[in-house]
């Protein structure tokens, strides 16, 4: 068995916040290499924008990595994806509902 934590679907799945990560390492690396001159960059105001950007982007990346998680481990523990498994409905119940 692989050591690897996603297999391919569920790194398909994850694919939803990956490219939000990427537009927001695009614009943290193009504001810091391309900020042109000392006068454009205002210590106050660029460190409270850069502060917000990376903040949204680490949380983003932390969350996507539980997501992931969660969703491995859900397909490990039943056994199928979870977008393709059908529920059955429980045979005990007695609520009295045809």
């Amino acid at each position: 068995m692989s050591g690897r934590i996603f297999d391919r679907d569920t790194l398909l799945d994850l694919t939803v916040n990956v490219i939000p990560l990427a537009m927001l390492a695009f614009f943290l690396v193009a504001f810091l290499v391309y900020a042109p001159g000392p006068f454009a960059f205002d210590p106050v105001l660029s460190t409270i924008q850069l502060s917000i950007v990376f903040t949204t982007f680490f949380l983003l990346a932390v969350l996507t990595y539980y997501a992931g998680k969660a969703i491995a481990g859900a397909e490990k523990s039943h056994g199928v994806h979870a977008e393709t498994a059908t529920v059955q409905p429980d045979e005990t119940d007695d609520s009295g509902t045809p």
